[in-house]
């Protein structure tokens, strides 16, 4: 039976306003997460337009890559990484977005970065924007909803791309580019926040604005990809989505065609475009029900057809079911909503854990789109214990990642062209959503709290040594 290629990518995922810090070292300018203060588990976390006083702000510091990049290559080539998935801080490049020469000293950071890669035999795989655009841009044009982003965006990618040309062969255009089909994506993924400073789950919410800016970003990331294909071919560019799988609740038609409609505008809309290079036709009558009219310039039907993507990868975390019952109880905890499965057990966030899920995912992907596949994401979300002899025991992270690469395994039986895995915080890092460090999804342990101290030392935990075997085994031996 098929089993992993032999030149599988197994690694793990960062991303720079999670785990770079050094938050304004050497002319980096301030992204959104820089503006974004710590919460929790149950309090949310805040955007502040101006830095507030004896408030966190944990993207910051996070855990420090910056000045521990070497150790920590180090540490992901001692378990045997054939990949790391990292994000450039684009306001390390461009400190607000609109320079017209880049920041050198940004530049030199990431050559020293990707030279440390290529001597531990690793791979890059980076992220061009991952939820950090400038904060200045926020100010200017209200993130995203301002057509100009798309030339400062190409900007900063024509920069990278003829830097890096000979150090970095695959690329990903936006990370989790369908949290703009969300209110969430609001301030992670589209900046279009001016004005506004609450928690970042009560954003006034205008679907207009959220999906004219989203727009913009397929604009741009078509753009990215078709300048890569033009004057980059040895690139390979790809595009990142959030991937929440969906169930019916109950064998109810209605519950079946609620969950077909929300898959199609969580799940498919961004990939569709990205991958398709169209507007797919459902996305026409969702508009006209929720009053949304995006304005596009002449050429950009083109520009979409032409940027499509030579591979797809997302982050799979959970499932969730779906109801036409709005009484049903909802899954605590849950980035997307959703009703509780009653099969399934959730972690200490309330996130449902559901390994067959991502086999199913898989097939459902590439049996649309054919194209090479990657989980880019996939982690487990917990508290880890600190042992007085400086160990980690976490056989409940072992056992979610035995068993989501046991059913990846089953996909590639199944037919699936699957070519990497590179699982969330292989090292531990700020919480996106909750902006915590009590929230760890690392085989690495960083000394950091969520008041702010620690030493950031690194430790092992025991599914350091779990993983090195696995990835020494190609998935053989879980």
């Amino acid at each position: 039976m098929n089993t992993f290629r032999k030149d599988f990518l197994w690694g793990g995922a960062t991303a720079a306003n999670q785990y770079e810090g050094a938050w304004d070292a050497d002319g980096k300018g301030p992204s959104v997460s820089d503006m974004c203060t710590n919460g929790s588990h149950t309090t949310p976390k805040r955007v502040t337009p101006v830095f507030e006083e004896e408030t966190l702000y944990p993207s910051r510091e996070a855990t420090d890559f910056y000045h521990h990049y070497k150790e920590d290559i180090a540490l992901f080539a001692e378990m045997g990484f054939k990949v790391f998935r990292l994000s450039i801080a684009w306001t390390r490049i461009f400190p607000t977005g609109m320079e017209k020469e880049p920041n050198e000293a940004g530049l030199a950071f990431y050559d020293k970065v990707f030279d440390e890669c290529k001597k531990n035999g690793i791979e890059p795989l980076v992220t061009i924007s991952h939820y950090e655009m400038p904060y200045a841009l926020v100010e200017k044009c209200n993130g995203w909803e301002g057509r100009e982003c798309v030339d400062y965006y190409m900007k900063y990618c024509q920069t990278i791309f003829e830097r890096y040309k000979n150090k970095v062969k695959y690329w990903l255009t936006f990370n989790e580019i369908n949290a703009g089909t969300m209110p969430m994506g609001n301030v992670l993924s589209l900046g279009t926040i001016k004005g506004y400073s609450g928690p970042i789950n009560q954003v006034p919410d205008k679907p207009q604005v959220r999906f004219q800016a989203l727009h913009h970003q397929f604009v741009a990331s078509a753009k990215a990809v078709k300048l890569a294909h033009e004057k980059y071919p040895q690139f390979k560019m790809g595009n990142m989505s959030l991937f929440a799988t969906m169930y019916p609740f109950t064998c109810s038609p209605d519950d079946m065609v609620e969950t077909q409609k929300q898959m199609q505008m969580t799940n498919w809309f961004c990939s569709d475009i990205q991958v398709r290079g169209a507007y797919p036709y459902y996305a026409a009558r969702y508009f006209e029900e929720n009053g949304i009219k995006i304005k596009m310039e002449p050429e950009d039907e083109d520009i979409l057809k032409e940027g499509t993507v030579d591979f797809y990868t997302f982050s799979y975390y959970m499932s969730n079911c779906v109801s036409t019952n709005s009484e049903k109880a909802k899954s605590s905890g849950n980035l997307m909503g959703g009703v509780k499965n009653p099969y399934l057990k959730s972690s200490d966030w309330g996130w449902q854990i559901d390994p067959k899920g991502l086999r199913y995912t898989l097939n459902e992907i590439y049996g649309r789109y054919g194209i090479p596949l990657m989980v880019v994401e996939n982690g487990l979300g917990a508290y880890d214990k600190l042992e007085e002899d400086g160990s980690i025991h976490d056989d409940y992270r072992i056992d979610y990642l035995r068993e989501h690469i046991l059913q990846m395994k089953e996909a590639v039986k199944d037919g699936v062209d699957l070519m990497g895995y590179t699982p969330w915080g292989c090292i531990d890092l700020v919480s996106a959503s909750t902006g915590e460090m009590a929230k760890r999804y690392g085989f690495i342990y960083v000394d950091k709290y969520d008041d702010g101290t620690g030493d950031l030392e690194r430790r092992k935990k025991d599914s350091f040594t779990w993983y090195q075997n696995v990835i020494k085994t190609n998935g053989e031996e879980l």
